[in-house]
């Protein structure tokens, strides 16, 4: 018995050897697996892969560092967040393809990683050369299903990609760890920030720390120092499906990465291995100086290291507040009139770092003249210059609202800063003179020939009126005091009021702030809907015509489409597209409708909204603000896909601060964002304060205004919250969600609804953030008190009038009698 035990013995240990002498390769299949004594190692010995401890501590985690050089350099971790605390830890691939992560024997999973296609093959993992963990088909070698590359941590490797995946809404970010004991994630964050022209951006925690500015075809605004050199080269890549910035080794056999730190005096370096002193040199850091830190010298101020004060306004701009505290920034010496375009024009300003690009728009098919032509005829537009200047300079790039965190640099670019007509100069000064005496000439001419004009259309109107189909031109002036011509289908009121059968009630859908919906059929038997807008709504002609230009202006499937208008006599209408399955709260807060959107059709619908107000955001022509955004003004076509309605309300971005202001509010109390139902003020932020709301009415089938919980006195947001606090955010659900496999879905849009509903706008996520954690399972920042958790809040009811009055039920619609 003792011999057949030790041959046994002996067996076993062999079996064992040459399993781990098998592992310690590049690749692993489902039957392998990684534990405290084996690894894998790239190809060509480069990188490898096991378990570590991190400085001094005793914690077990699976990381990748190279395997060429002494010492544990940690260029990625896997179990960031959750430690083994002793050696029981096995990385394998489980039977359903996913990476797994097991600890206590194998009896828990610490971290995981799954496909991101259904797996149809024998998944295998594989260390890369490159330093890159892929999980892949064992038949396929290019195509990964999984990559430690999607997922950095606080390590840009050669070939990663820092930015967007937008298809399928993943963000790659470097973040710090918390210190050389502990790779959890730490305060500096690295990333690049959606815009109409993205940016280069270090967070400290949810605050800005430093910018490298946006991308000028060259390098980043904000590093001259990123120039060609003989060690690695890089590029920038932005369109509709990727937003990325990557570098790549020139020579296969050196050694960089970039880190970004937690402890160290700089938060971002890029090292090269020395071969000379074998060790890691720094050779590019963030930030360099104070000037580094972001908005160190407010709005319109220029941070010049070398100058006392480092902070000096621009020209036409002094000081806000002391000469102490920049932090108030700068103002303008004396403001231009947006009536008179002939006011303002442009100051050259060179070597600069360009300006935080949250509030831009850029268009790469416009000239630098083209760019001054469109920034000047908009009042709000306070800079423009070249988005590329590689060559001559191409693109256009142009912001909206104050100027902060600029900079001089060596080799800065050139910014087009707009100020008032007499900061240019006497020699810009007779210019303007010239060019007024001209254009007013130009004026009469336009003038006589526009009056003949109007008097040949008045003698052939009623011609035109009897033909449908004929195209009028309205001519409207819009809230940024800019002429447009619309071209607009001009339907005959004889026709609307046969379409409709003379507005009868069994015609109605519904009625708005503004007056009533009817349903038509016209003459072809095309289904449209009429509003028509009643003569005593507080919607005048401005409304009206607001409405009229922003909605044919704008092309969206998930926006609803105008077909024409009709303005006759006193009637003035509107004629859309018919939406057979009307609005979104006929069928959320319904206890039988509800059942016929089940959780799919639901996703549909909150993805289609947060996809058509990013297009309103970020991808139209204007910025554009809805600021009435609710369940009611949802529309749902005869697929239930969604289509935003109701552009009465809505406003082009406007002023020249972050936020535009109102006299008075207006919308829907339960939508309203709170510093617009408090203070008047507006910004994208508060759109997607509305879409929070809508989105967790979705969720739950109940309206968040006068909703309260049966004992306690909450309204939806408090519920939402007091149920997120307590760890029962799914007893939020609708019951339409019977299927437990929704569950995980839907806890992850109650989390996003309550990132949206924050009190703080600069809390709240963008549009274009919020598609992205729509479609992305990754893990989301923990949401703050929500705004209006209570259910009370004191609204201005008339800003002409001392007096308040307190809603808590937020069932008041209010409208805008501010002039546009």
């Amino acid at each position: 018995m003792e011999i057949l035990s030790f041959t046994s013995l002996l067996s076993t240990i062999l079996i064992l050897c040459s399993s781990e002498s098998s592992i310690a390769l590049d690749t692993i299949s489902g039957t392998q697996t990684i534990t405290e004594n084996s690894t894998l190692i790239s190809k060509h010995g480069k990188f490898e892969l096991g378990f570590f401890s991190p400085g001094s501590s005793t914690n077990r985690h699976v990381g990748i560092w190279y395997k060429d050089i002494p010492g544990k350099t940690i260029v990625w971790v896997a179990n960031r967040q959750k430690p083994i605390n002793d050696s029981s830890g096995t990385l394998m691939i489980n039977r359903t393809g996913h990476l797994v992560l097991l600890g206590q024997n194998t009896s828990t999973v610490v971290w995981s990683a799954k496909p991101n296609k259904p797996i149809q093959a024998t998944l295998v993992l594989q260390l890369l050369d490159s330093g890159n963990l892929v999980l892949r088909d064992e038949n396929s070698e290019e195509s990964y299903l999984w990559q430690s590359f999607d997922y950095p941590g606080d390590t840009l490797l050669p070939g990663m990609k820092l930015g967007w995946d937008l298809k399928a809404g993943l963000e790659r970010r470097l973040v710090s760890w918390k210190s050389s004991n502990d790779p959890s994630p730490g305060d500096f964050s690295w990333r690049i920030e959606l815009s109409s022209y993205p940016d280069s951006v270090m967070w400290k925690g949810s605050d800005k720390y430093c910018r490298n500015g946006p991308w000028n075809g060259l390098r980043f605004s904000g590093q001259p120092e990123l120039k060609p050199n003989p060690l690695f080269k890089f590029e920038f890549v932005s369109n509709k499906d990727e937003v990325y910035y990557i570098f790549y080794l020139q020579d296969g056999s050196g050694k960089t990465r970039i880190v970004v730190n937690q402890t160290s005096g700089y938060n971002r370096e890029r090292y090269a291995w020395d071969l000379a002193i074998k060790s890691w040199k720094i050779y590019a850091s963030v930030p360099i100086d104070n000037c580094d830190k972001y908005a160190q010298c407010g709005a319109y101020g220029n941070c010049i290291t070398g100058e006392s004060p480092i902070c000096q306004c621009l020209k036409g701009f002094k000081p806000k507040g002391n000469f102490i505290n920049w932090s108030q920034g700068c103002v303008r010496n004396k403001q231009f009139s947006c009536e008179d375009k002939h006011s303002s024009g442009f100051l050259k300003i060179r070597g600069l770092k360009l300006p935080d690009t949250t509030y831009t728009w850029a268009n790469a098919n416009l000239s630098l003249k083209e760019c001054k032509v469109q920034c000047l005829s908009n009042c709000n537009c306070t800079a423009y210059t070249n988005s590329n200047i590689t060559g001559r300079g191409s693109g256009c790039a142009m912001w909206f609202g104050d100027l902060i965190d600029i900079r001089e640099v060596k080799d800065g670019q050139d910014l087009y800063i707009r100020v008032h007509a007499s900061e240019l100069g006497r020699s810009s000064e007779h210019k303007v003179k010239i060019v007024v005496i001209v254009l007013a000439v130009f004026v009469v001419v336009c003038g006589i020939f526009l009056l003949a004009n109007y008097i040949r259309k008045v003698r052939t109107r009623k011609d035109l009126e009897d033909n449908a189909g004929t195209s009028a031109i309205m001519n409207n002036q819009n809230n940024e005091s800019q002429t447009q011509n619309l071209e607009v289908l001009f339907f005959n009121l004889d026709k609307i009021v046969k379409a409709t059968n003379n507005f009868s009630s069994s015609n109605k859908l519904g009625e708005g702030g503004f007056g009533p919906v009817y349903k038509g059929t016209l003459e072809d038997g095309q289904e449209i809907a009429v509003k028509r807008l009643s003569r005593s709504s507080l919607q005048g002609v401005n409304e009206f015509k607001n409405e009229v230009i922003l909605i044919a202006k704008l092309q969206h499937r998930n926006l609803v489409k105008l077909l024409g208008c009709c303005v006759q006599g006193e009637e003035k209408m509107l004629v859309y597209e018919y939406m057979p399955n009307n609005s979104l709260d006929s069928f959320i807060f319904d206890t039988t409708k509800s059942m016929l959107l089940d959780w799919s059709k639901r996703f549909n619908i909150i993805c289609g909204v947060a996809r058509g107000i990013l297009y309103l955001h970020q991808d139209s022509r204007l910025r554009i603000i809805h600021r009435d955004l609710k369940a009611s003004n949802i529309l749902l076509d005869n697929e239930m896909n969604p289509k935003i309605s109701d552009f009465g309300m809505a406003r082009t971005f406007g002023g020249d601060q972050s936020v535009g202001n109102t006299n008075r509010v207006a919308g829907t109390y339960g939508y309203m964002a709170p510093e617009y139902a408090v203070d008047g003020l507006f910004s994208v932020k508060s759109d997607v304060f509305s879409f929070g709301i809508l989105l967790l009415e979705i969720i739950s089938g109940k309206r968040n205004k006068g909703f309260y919980h049966q004992t306690n006195d909450f309204n939806l947001i408090g519920l939402a919250w007091k149920l997120w606090k307590e760890g029962r955010p799914l007893e939020l659900m609708s019951p339409c969600f019977k299927d437990p496999i929704n569950h995980p879905e839907v806890l992850h849009w109650i989390h996003i609804g309550l990132l949206c509903v924050q009190e703080h706008p600069e809390d709240r996520p963008s549009m274009s953030y919020v598609v992205a954690m729509l479609g992305s399972e990754s893990s989301l920042p923990q949401p703050k008190q929500p705004a209006f958790s209570s259910g009370k809040v004191t609204v201005r009811a008339d800003s002409s009038s001392s007096k308040a009055r307190s809603s808590s039920t937020n069932e008041m619609t209010v409208t805008d009698l501010e002039p546009r």
